[in-house]
Order: structure tokens, then C-alpha cells, then sequence
């Protein structure tokens, strides 16, 4: 008997200690998350074949780290969300679902003739510019805004899901960042016609009522200023009816846009982003893309945060390399990124020009001597 109890006294001691282990440690989570002073999101996709028990490890492990919210990937069925947000609830991230808008693959839903059309008459659903993926749709058929806020307001309607993050809201792009023409073997130094859209019917009657123009008689529509307005409101207008759809419902919206909105998003994707109701701006400062340094990070953060007023938030976008080791020896800029001796700098260019915070594309991409970078930085006060 007495063995017994010294046993039982044993296990019970031990419980006791590895009790307030834990506690200690809850603590000092607790106290280390307490000096973030950068708030961070991350872009991210999934779930694929993970268990619940493996995406709560890692959902745990990101907010260990100093992530706040996800911008998470998972497809259009909404039963996904609902159970990849209830682990990231749990946990205590902000769970936004990122779903491309503009660029959807084959879909019975949606008809052949509801994808845009280029200036040589050709369609993107057959036949996409640069990459097999690139279907757009066409912004001025009500069709695809049905479609859009359908999907959309069921995802929305999950109480796990605390916004709707925007993708690929816009054109194809007329002319490609910089550091991407080797990787297509081109010199985009103006718009061309293949690239260019949408000149379906709808675009160009619809244009022609509006301002008396047929563009497709004109000799070079890249000049023709009042043709680039109308596609930048066609895109704004879906923006906005979106977001008061997805308002009326309780929830946010958000989007990652190119940077600018003026120096770059308007120009090369039709892009007029200062103009939308959203309620934050993700901007994707992926610096390498256009043959840029850090301090270019800032420069389009301060021009962000400038046009948009400073009325909501805007996240500096940030690209991450995935092996820095032989990024000068990857052809592909996909490759390319952020280094971990550039993270910091990336981050306070974009906190000291305005930026309310950063997000990752993609922690899947972060080395460890990323993180121990990242960790350190994100404590810092880079606003006084």
C-alpha cells in the first residue's frame, strides 16, 4: 500500500509540475507576443491532405511567431473554410479567405463567352496570355458579378470566416513587371494588342455609349485616356458592389493589389484601387519583380498610404525568397525574394512610410535565419 501511495504521490507531482510548466510557458508566449510592435498577416494556401491536428501545429506555430491574421487559399467549397477558420479561430488568428476573382479555370458555371477578349479578337478562356492559368473574365457582364457574389456571400456568411480577401481583381496585365520579360522573352516597352483587354461587345458598346468612341477603329487605343477609364471603373464597380455585399453580411473586405495605385497598378493592370470601399489594402511590394531594392518598398508604401488618404490600413506585401543560398543563380523570379539580411529593411521602409503593418507571401517560404530576423524586427518601433 505504501508503494502504492508513493507512486501516486509521484504522478501526482508530476502533474503538478508539468502543469505550471505549461503555464510557465503559456507565459511567456504571452509576454513575447505582447512586444510585437509590427502587426504581420500571411498569405497562405491549403489544406490539401493535412489533419485537423497538423494545421492547428502549425496555425500555433505562425502565431508563436507574430503572425496576427491568414489570408488563406483553400478552393470555393465553403465547408473548407468553415473548418480550417474554426482551427485558426481557436487558435486566435483572423481568418480571411483568399480567392482569386477575375481569373477562374473551366467552370460550369461560368460560359466560354463570359471571359475577356484581347485587341486581336482572341479569348482568354482559350487562349490566356503568358500562363495556361490566366482566364480572366470579362468585368462588364453582370453574369460575372453574379457568380462573384454568390461565391463570395456563402463563404461570408460562415461565422469562422472574419473577411473576404480579393485576388486577382483586375486585367490581365498589359505589360509585365520588369524583371519578369527574360522569363516570357519579352520587351514590354508599350501596350500590344495581345495582352490588352477586354474588347468583347459588351466593352466596346458599352464604351460607345458611353463617350461616342469605337475603339476598335481607333489606330492605338493605348492613347486613347478615356478607354483606360472606363476598364478602371468597370473593375471598381465590381469592387464596390461586392463590398457592400459582403458589409451587409457584417463582414470585411480586403484585397491584394498591385503597388501604386498610380505608378504601377493603373498602368500595367487597370488597377484604380484608391477608389475602393475596402476595409484594408494588401499591396504586393514584391520589390525583385521590378528589378528594385528595399527602399523602392518604401516609396510605394508612402505612395499607397498617400492615396488612399490614410482612411484604412494598408499591409506592405512582402515576397519572400525561398532559398537565399542561390538566389543569384535562380533564372526564375519566382525564385527571387526578399533575403533574410533585406527583411528588416523591408519592413521598416514600410512602417516608416505609413504602412499599418506587413504581410508574408509566404511563411512557407521563410528559412530560419529568416525567422530569427523576422523575430527580432518585429519588435521594433520603426514609427518614431
Amino acid at each position: 500500500m505504501n508503494k502504492l501511495i508513493t507512486i501516486f504521490s509521484f504522478l501526482l507531482l508530476a502533474a503538478c509540475n508539468l502543469s505550471t510548466d505549461k503555464k510557465g510557458d503559456s507565459q511567456d508566449v504571452a509576454k513575447a507576443l505582447s512586444e510585437i510592435k509590427v502587426p504581420v498577416y500571411a498569405w497562405m494556401g491549403g489544406p490539401n491532405q493535412a489533419t485537423d491536428q497538423e494545421i492547428k501545429a502549425n496555425f500555433t506555430d505562425l502565431k508563436n511567431k507574430g503572425i496576427i491574421g491568414l489570408m488563406y487559399n483553400g478552393g470555393h467549397d465553403p465547408e473548407t473554410y468553415k473548418r480550417v477558420g474554426g482551427i485558426a479561430k481557436e487558435v486566435g488568428l483572423e481568418f480571411h479567405t483568399w480567392i482569386p476573382t477575375m481569373v477562374q479555370g473551366d467552370n460550369p458555371k461560368l460560359a466560354p463567352e463570359l471571359y475577356g477578349i484581347n485587341g486581336l479578337d482572341e479569348s482568354a478562356f482559350d487562349k490566356p496570355p503568358y500562363v495556361d492559368y490566366y482566364k480572366f473574365l470579362c468585368p462588364s457582364r453582370e453574369e460575372v458579378y453574379q457568380f462573384l457574389a454568390e461565391l463570395y456571400g456563402s463563404i461570408a456568411d460562415l461565422p469562422e470566416v472574419d473577411g473576404i480577401h480579393l485576388d486577382y481583381i483586375r486585367y490581365p496585365d498589359v505589360i509585365l513587371a520588369e524583371g519578369l520579360w527574360a522569363k516570357y522573352d519579352l520587351v514590354m516597352d508599350r501596350e500590344y494588342p495581345q495582352f490588352d483587354y477586354c474588347y468583347c461587345d459588351y466593352c466596346v458598346n458599352g464604351f460607345k455609349e458611353k463617350t461616342g468612341i469605337d475603339i476598335k477603329s481607333v489606330e492605338d487605343p493605348s492613347q486613347v485616356e478615356e478607354w483606360k477609364q472606363y476598364r478602371y471603373d468597370l473593375i471598381t464597380n465590381i469592387v464596390n458592389r461586392l463590398a457592400d455585399m459582403v458589409h451587409a453580411k457584417g463582414k470585411e473586405i480586403n484585397a491584394a493589389v498591385f503597388p501604386g495605385p498610380n505608378s504601377i497598378a493603373r498602368k500595367i493592370v487597370r488597377q484604380e484601387w484608391d477608389k475602393w470601399n475596402l476595409d484594408a489594402f494588401y499591396p504586393m511590394n514584391y520589390n525583385d519583380f521590378y528589378l528594385k531594392g528595399t527602399k523602392w518598398v518604401g516609396e510605394v508604401s508612402h505612395e499607397g498610404v498617400t492615396a488612399i488618404n490614410n482612411r484604412k490600413p494598408l499591409y506592405s506585401g512582402l515576397f519572400i525568397c525561398p532559398r537565399p543560398e542561390s538566389k543569384t543563380d535562380e533564372p526564375d523570379p519566382e525564385g527571387h525574394g526578399l533575403i533574410p539580411e533585406e527583411l528588416e529593411d523591408a519592413i521598416r521602409e514600410s512602417m516608416e512610410n505609413g504602412a499599418a503593418g506587413v504581410c508574408l507571401f509566404t511563411p512557407g517560404r521563410m528559412t530560419d535565419e529568416h525567422w530569427k530576423v523576422f523575430e527580432t524586427a518585429i519588435r521594433k518601433d520603426f514609427t518614431k
